[in-house]
């Protein structure tokens, strides 16, 4: 009897267990699900619509296109969640953690901007997701690669920039054609006040000096203060750390007003198409970070499906390391043949991948894209690369800055 009752529960026990089953989702996905927090409103709008929106759409698109990413032995399309941000970094933390918590998703790409990827990144690395930052600039990337050993800062850090720019104001002023006078003016947020230390450093350590100094608020709409006193001081250099909105204010106030040093060099959006489409002739001559090498073939065609799916033109820079770590992302996902993400995040840290940027490794201290453009100027309606100076594609600037030419 004893056996028989065993034999009768080892039954029950068996049908509860295949009841449970049948009951259950089926064991292999659907779809990747990938979540987004993002600036679709606000002052970082401008720059997340450029550089990151378009780039996570066409990622979307073009994958879902050709049937999805290869998981193993599936092929899985992807299934998008996303959140407005509204350029606050609150907001981002508590979506972040959201969809990681509630949404549960897959994956989680970043939102735009050095002070949003900086806010996130704790949550990113609590629930284990690789957060690769194709938009945040920071002189803690090496820090922060050690910290969250998930986390990849494509653009590097602002020492980069700064160090890269002030070696061509070093070899200007070696022949003869600036002098030692330089204006600088920055954002107050994160990513103002990294580029901005790196650059006092930079040129403080080369013997310039900085006859004007000073950072704006986020969000300031008269710009028109800021470059009076500027050009009252008649530096042959110019440099402003500014975010989209600033950046377009301050080339409309330098025009307007007629200040034209022989640098003229601002922030994020400098790199945009809507810079070189308001701007127009103007636009030549102005410097800024990034750049690309226009004759380079898989640069074109990134340039061409981004224009056919989105209809609109990539920025210069940060698109770029967009779209290449979304590429490398999908890689890692179909060499690990799984969803998990300390095993994706594995092959992030260790593999070489084939993108926009030619064959890139995130293997090195900050985790960065190495050898990308850091400088670059507008050009005859391209925005071509000029530092390193030794990279293959790498243009020569066009000194001084032409005047600029009259209003249409």
């Amino acid at each position: 009897m004893k056996n028989l009752s065993k034999l009768r529960l080892s039954y029950a026990l068996c049908a509860a267990s295949l009841a449970l089953i049948a009951a259950s989702p089926a064991l292999s996905q659907e779809s990747v699900r990938i979540g987004y927090v993002v600036s679709k409103t606000g002052a970082n709008a401008g720059g997340a619509t450029t550089s990151t929106i378009p780039n996570y759409e066409l990622w979307v698109h073009e994958i879902n296109e050709a049937g999805g990413i290869q998981v193993g032995d599936q092929k899985l399309k992807i299934e998008v969640v996303e959140y407005d941000d509204r350029s606050s970094s609150e907001e981002a933390v508590r979506a972040v953690e959201r969809l990681a918590t509630q949404d549960k998703v897959d994956f989680i790409l970043t939102p735009w901007g050095t002070g949003n990827n900086l806010a996130v990144g704790p949550i990113f690395d609590k629930y284990g997701y690789p957060q690769i930052a194709g938009t945040s600039v920071t002189d803690r990337a090496p820090d922060l690669a050690k910290r969250w050993p998930n986390s990849y800062w494509l653009l590097g850090t602002g020492g980069s920039y700064a160090e890269g720019f002030v070696d061509l104001l070093v070899k200007l002023r070696e022949e003869g054609k600036i002098g030692d006078e330089v204006a600088m003016a920055s954002i107050a947020d994160g990513f103002g006040i990294e580029l901005s230390t790196a650059g006092r450093t930079a040129l403080q350590e080369n013997g310039f000096k900085l006859v004007y100094d000073q950072t704006y608020p986020l969000g300031t709409q008269d710009l028109a203060p800021i470059v009076n006193e500027v050009k009252a001081l008649n530096p042959d250099v110019f440099i402003a750390f500014s975010y989209p909105p600033d950046t377009l204010g301050l080339t409309d106030q330098a025009r307007v007003l007629g200040f034209n040093p022989k640098i003229f060099y601002t922030g994020v959006a400098t790199a945009f198409p809507l810079y070189k489409d308001r701007f127009k002739d103007a636009a030549n001559g102005v410097v800024s970070l990034g750049g690309i090498d226009p004759n380079d073939e898989k640069v074109k065609a990134y340039i061409a499906k981004h224009k056919e799916v989105t209809g609109k033109e990539p920025d210069r820079w940060a698109s770029f390391m967009t779209y290449a770590g979304l590429q490398a992302l999908q890689q890692s996902i179909e060499q690990s043949g799984t969803l998990d993400k300390e095993k994706v995040s594995e092959v992030l840290r260790t593999g070489t991948f084939d993108t926009v940027l030619g064959n890139i490794s995130f293997d090195n201290e900050n985790r960065q894209v190495p050898n990308i453009f850091t400088v670059g100027q507008w050009q005859d309606g391209e925005f071509v690369g000029l530092v390193p100076t030794d990279k293959e594609g790498s243009g020569e600037l066009v000194f001084p800055k032409p005047e600029w030419p009259a209003a249409q």
